[in-house]
């Protein structure tokens, strides 16, 4: 005999029927279906999901000590540091007064090395128009030496002594008026820079340095005959060859026009001529 509501839950007595506790049964213990979501896993720990404090002090310690053995390298050890001073260049200069001027101890950490102090050292060598040092790793240094180059001579009077009687040697001058060297012969083919100022007062001349251009000026067959060269002002340059003919020049403009004026000037056979103003021009 089959009780009413027999199906649908339990009988606690004749003819009543109770209600299903809810998880009660086969199906498990857990929570219905649809009674919202479950909860997520326990995540890790706290300090495993950051950077351990170990981890960080090491990254550091390492850094530091990174730091120390190159400063060690650069700067107190005897790896890198001055063994060699190279000079390159020098023809006038003697190669020791370079680097005796240049001041570069070997044994010397090369990273204290101050290449720009020790060019401007080796630039104040009269002969030494400019000078660049470099470094090269691990202990080298290279000095390389552009020497000025004399191009005019200046007659500058010599005392007698007892190895000998008076006479004149020569101060050679660069374009810019300054003494390369002396020598008591003049060299084959320079000019002679007339002058009355003193060898001081060259250097940095306007008037010796328009003498030079003009000399670049002339056709080169000219500027090889000259013997002499003077220079008033900037716009008086006059030149003396070496077969007697004197060219007044004047100042370095409009070249091009003098030479041509001269060129049609040379056809008379003169041994005077002057093209420092073209409008007037005059032979003799």
């Amino acid at each position: 005999m089959n009780w009413p509501g027999s199906g649908d839950g339990l009988r606690d007595g004749p003819g009543i029927t109770m209600p299903r506790p809810a998880g009660d049964g086969p199906a498990g213990d857990g929570p219905p279906a649809g009674d919202g979501p479950a909860s997520p896993p326990p995540g890790p720990p706290a300090r495993a999901r950051g950077r351990s404090p170990w981890r960080t002090a090491f990254f550091g310690l390492a850094a530091a000590a990174l730091v120390a053995g190159v400063a060690w390298a650069l700067l107190g050890s005897k790896l890198l540091v001055v063994r060699s001073v190279v000079v390159t260049g020098t023809h006038l200069v003697p190669v020791s007064q370079v680097r005796a001027v240049a001041a570069i101890g070997t044994g010397v950490p090369m990273i204290r090395v101050d290449t720009g102090a020790a060019a401007r050292r080796v630039e104040a060598i009269p002969q030494v128009q400019s000078a660049q040092v470099s470094k090269s790793w691990p202990d080298r240094i290279v000095i390389t030496v552009r020497e000025r180059t004399p191009v005019l001579a200046v007659t500058v009077p010599v005392a007698g002594s007892a190895t000998g009687p008076a006479g004149d040697g020569f101060a050679l001058i660069d374009s810019t008026g300054v003494v390369v060297r002396s020598v008591p012969v003049k060299p084959a083919g320079m000019p002679v820079f007339g002058t009355s100022m003193p060898l001081s007062a060259l250097r940095g001349s306007t008037s010796v340095a328009a003498a030079v251009t003009v000399l670049h000026e002339v056709p080169a067959w000219i500027a090889g005959a000259a013997a002499t060269v003077t220079a008033s002002s900037p716009q008086n340059v006059t030149l003396g060859l070496s077969n007697g003919v004197t060219i007044v020049w004047g100042s370095t403009a409009r070249a091009a026009a003098k030479t041509a004026e001269l060129y049609a000037l040379m056809r008379t056979g003169a041994h005077y001529y002057d093209v420092s103003a073209l409008e007037t021009a005059v032979t003799r």
